[in-house]
């Protein structure tokens, strides 16, 4: 059955299936994080960031949910590719051979990105937080305590977020390839843009100047090649569009003649 044939029951049965699949790649991934979880979790407990602080389990439960907390986010992450490629599967069919192709990359580039963003946020950002913090602590000579599920949670509070963030690029790339946005559009809001950035950097910063400046730099540099990225989009959407014209018009020539 042909895309053009397909009633509104035909979509929502291959959108089913879709959901199913992927939720299977979820369950697969998610035994799979069951396993790599207790081998991550000792990793980030014996990093340099972390190995001089001393965990301790407030609650019963705290081990357990921890582990369980890893777990289901690996699963996530490793299942996201399918979820994108399924999703990919549903909208190819309305989309044209040339934007098949490009949309079809959104997946590689949108995972290496995330995981970007994880690199980025625990290496260079997170040291930063939890030097500012111990550095307060010494300062009211207070010793603390801290929790396993509280150190994990602030962890993943600060690292998520920007694997989210360094999506931008290739969210500007899909809109502009649907028409939402444009580059023109995009710098005539760069000044409003620039005020979002330092807002979002200084909610995820600690108040010092220069971990404000590791998170907003960065931001920025995404901002800018999300104009340049959104320039390439516009151009090939406007010339799938001249070639689709084309196209129609030539089929139209061609019926017209044989009529």
């Amino acid at each position: 059955m042909t895309e053009k044939n397909m009633t509104i029951y035909d979509h929502l049965g291959e959108l089913r299936t879709r959901i199913i699949w992927s939720f299977l790649a979820f369950l697969v991934f998610l035994i799979a994080g069951f396993f790599l979880a207790k081998p991550v979790i000792v990793y980030l407990q014996s990093d340099p960031i972390a190995k001089d602080i001393q965990m301790n389990a407030f609650h019963l439960t705290d081990p357990l949910n921890v582990y369980v907390s890893f777990a289901f986010f690996i699963g996530l992450v490793l299942a996201a590719p399918v979820a994108l490629y399924q999703l990919w599967a549903f909208i190819s069919p309305g989309l044209y051979e040339n934007e098949r192709r490009v949309t079809l990359m959104y997946i590689p580039i949108s995972f290496f990105l995330f995981l970007l963003g994880l690199t980025f946020s625990y290496f260079i950002l997170f040291p930063l937080v939890v030097s500012f913090m111990g550095n307060v602590a010494d300062s009211l000579s207070v010793e603390g305590e801290y929790g396993i599920q509280e150190y994990f949670s602030f962890l993943f509070n600060i690292t998520i977020p920007f694997g989210f963030l360094f999506q931008f690029p290739v969210l500007i790339m899909f809109l502009t390839r649907l028409g939402i946005v444009t580059p023109d559009f995009l710098k005539k809001i760069r000044k409003i843009a620039y005020f979002g950035i330092l807002i979002v950097a200084g909610m995820i910063a600690p108040p010092e100047l220069m971990s404000h400046m590791m998170v907003t730099l960065p931001l920025i540099i995404l901002y800018e090649i999300s104009i340049l990225i959104s320039k390439a989009a516009y151009k090939k959407r406007i010339k799938a569009e001249m070639e689709a014209l084309v196209k129609e018009k030539e089929a139209e020539m061609e019926s017209a003649y044989n009529e």
